[in-house]
């Protein structure tokens, strides 16, 4: 089996854990790394034996995917020039900052006939690969991700940053049109948003209520769905669920009995399996989990959202004088 020569654009702190995974692959050969930075690119270069850029254009005839791990704003140029070389690419999230942007993407890919990944890792955690058998009919989702602050991420918004990972969950789990979104959310310390909350109700009734932080001392990440007889509590930083199953027996209270399932996945990587399916549509041909399309979505659910975060900050001055 031929192995499949990639690379890794943007080498900072996510991209230099992108080429350390690809470099352990036994089907892969990683080939090249680039980033703006030519002594990052060489420092990162130098662990796995391969060559380093500060241009990636150069590296692109080398390569048959890339991951593209540079900065949101440059994701559509970058994706651009290696869509036109003929390369599949992994992007990371968001996959670019407006929607004008993102169609352009999916159309050539699709027009060219390669693999476009968006890179929501969260769909590769094991916890939500675990939960899917037992989704039934969600009727009411809680979501937290509260983060302290890290300024890697602060170049956009947080519902950018951090949100778009469940909004991209959550519509994945939901089989229905999003029908309202009530969004409220305020900048603290950079000049877009830094704390939201968010709640959507679907069409079909479903009700989703998402809070996010990057401005917090700890760092939660839970989802909690309720379902007409089940309830399901997932750890993403923990990569735990717990099951609770209303039997059809009651107790002494007439209450339902339940069934407690609890299930720890500690041991596995999720970004090893994002990656690893990313070679796999590479060599078989085959649609992503996260193709362009459902990258498109969250994005386009998360700038609604942002949308209307600053119409509320423009309708209450006050609070931020």
């Amino acid at each position: 089996m031929n192995k499949i020569k990639v690379g890794v654009i943007g080498v900072g702190y996510l991209g230099k854990h992108h080429a350390a995974k690809y470099a352990a692959m036994a089907d892969v050969e990683l080939v090249a790394v680039a980033d703006a930075d030519l002594s990052r690119a060489h420092e990162i270069a130098a662990l796995h034996g391969i060559r380093a850029f500060d241009n990636y254009h150069e590296m692109l005839p080398m390569v048959d995917a890339v991951s593209i791990v540079t900065p949101t704003m440059q994701h559509f140029e970058v994706a651009n020039a290696c869509l036109d070389y003929g390369v599949d690419i992994l992007v990371e999230k968001p996959m670019t900052t407006t929607l004008a942007e993102a169609d352009a993407l999916v159309a050539k890919a699709e027009a060219c006939n390669r693999i476009l990944q968006v890179g929501h890792i969260e769909q590769f955690n094991p916890a939500i690969l675990a939960m899917e058998q037992y989704l039934t009919t969600p009727i009411f989702i809680e979501s937290q991700r509260i983060h302290s602050y890290n300024p890697r991420g602060a170049d956009v918004d947080v519902v950018l940053d951090l949100m778009i990972h469940d909004l991209d969950i959550i519509q994945s789990i939901v089989p229905s049109p999003i029908k309202t979104i009530h969004a409220v959310g305020i900048p603290v310390i950079t000049d877009s948003s830094d704390i939201a909350n968010v709640r959507i109700i679907f069409e079909n009734g479903c009700t989703a209520n998402l809070t996010v932080s990057r401005i917090s001392k700890t760092n939660v990440r839970k989802l909690r769905i309720f379902q007409p007889k089940s309830y399901i509590s997932l750890d993403y930083g923990k990569k735990e669920i717990m099951v609770i199953e209303h039997l059809p027996e009651r107790d002494a209270n007439g209450l339902p009995k339940e069934a407690t399932h609890h299930f720890s996945f500690a041991e596995k990587d999720a970004l090893e399996t994002e990656l690893r399916a990313f070679t796999l549509n590479v060599r078989d041909r085959s649609t992503p989990k996260v193709s362009g399309h459902e990258g498109r979505r969250a994005l386009k659910t998360a700038l609604s959202i942002i949308d209307q975060m600053k119409n509320f900050i423009l309708e209450h001055p006050d609070l931020l004088s």
